[in-house]
């Protein structure tokens, strides 16, 4: 397993299947801050399946003072442009009381370090237009809005829809 130093009392660490309640009570944290808690879908055992068995995300735990308070998950992507794959950071996540103490943004420098180490060409995510504190610090680490940019998602019914379609 391994492991990242990020800030003095922080450490990262990659998810064990153990860990799969305690992600699924920060995803639920989440959804509460950004207001969402009526989309949370996801069960233990959806998350065992695609973390571990299926290993289509990673997921970091994050650590202050041993104590696990948030996490980070990520997954691939590619560009065709850069022809070369790329990190899509699907969640960051740090408990409200322990925020602003560096471990975002080190959770975000050990997500950019793994896809540099990689040879990735980019690092992305989306943020709600309204969370005006991540924009903020997301700027503050020289990201830049794709504001030319918009997302399209299709999920639910309307999914089946489009899956059941004769081409």
């Amino acid at each position: 397993m391994r492991t990242w130093n990020i800030t003095e009392k922080g450490t990262l660490r990659e998810a064990q299947r153990k860990d799969t309640a305690l992600v699924l009570g920060f995803i639920k944290g989440l959804a509460e801050y950004e207001h969402l808690e009526h989309m949370v879908e996801a069960t233990e055992e959806m998350l065992a399946r695609y973390f571990f068995d299926e290993k289509k995300v990673e997921v970091l735990i994050c650590e202050y003072e041993g104590k696990a308070v948030g996490f980070a998950l990520f997954f691939h992507n590619f560009s065709t442009f850069l022809g070369k794959p790329g990190l899509y950071i699907e969640d960051i996540y740090i408990e409200p009381e322990y925020r602003g103490k560096g471990l975002g943004k080190g959770m975000l420098t050990t997500v950019a370090q793994i896809a540099v180490e990689r040879d990735y060409g980019r690092v992305e995510w989306a943020c709600l237009d309204w969370n005006e504190p991540s924009i903020r610090f997301y700027k503050s680490q020289g990201a830049v809005p794709m504001d030319e940019w918009t997302i399209y998602r299709v999920t639910g019914e309307n999914l089946q829809k489009l899956g059941a379609k004769k081409v």
